[in-house]
């Protein structure tokens, strides 16, 4: 199993459209909006070099997102990996001892197929896999 780029950083934001203007005064735009009813999110994507930023508003009081927000504030949710076998991928994590939050892949954003490991795996950093139709 390896990890073949770094896929984005999720950002939590209480509000996408209030978060954008720094990001655009950076020179960096939004390319895709959407919803994520696995996560409770919405999310927007702003490309910069071979990754993206994800800046992530709850659309639930009960989302994880939510729960970040009310614990931390907004800030650096996660990082994702982007993998080619997500399941071989998970397999191997957790043989190797690593505690995963999702033994199996969900629908995530951009149609990819995605899976969180536990924060303690990543010594306090939530990482997440993630796998798209085409892989690489």
């Amino acid at each position: 199993m390896t990890a073949y780029k770094l896929d984005h950083i999720g950002v939590a934001v209480v509000s996408i459209d209030d978060a954008l203007d720094v990001y655009r005064a950076l020179g960096l735009e939004e390319v895709h909006r959407e919803e994520v009813p696995t996560q409770k999110v919405k999310t927007a994507f702003l490309p910069i070099g071979e990754s993206r930023v994800e800046l992530l508003e709850p659309t639930s009081e009960d989302s994880p997102v939510a729960r970040f927000l009310l614990r931390r504030g907004g800030g650096v949710h996660h990082i994702c990996f982007a993998v080619e076998d997500i399941e071989a991928a998970l397999a191997d994590l957790e043989k190797r001892g690593f505690r995963l939050l999702d033994s199996r892949p969900v629908a995530g954003a951009d149609g990819k197929r995605v899976a969180f490991l536990h924060p303690d795996a990543g010594h306090g950093v939530l990482i997440e896999l993630s796998q798209s139709d085409g892989a690489r």
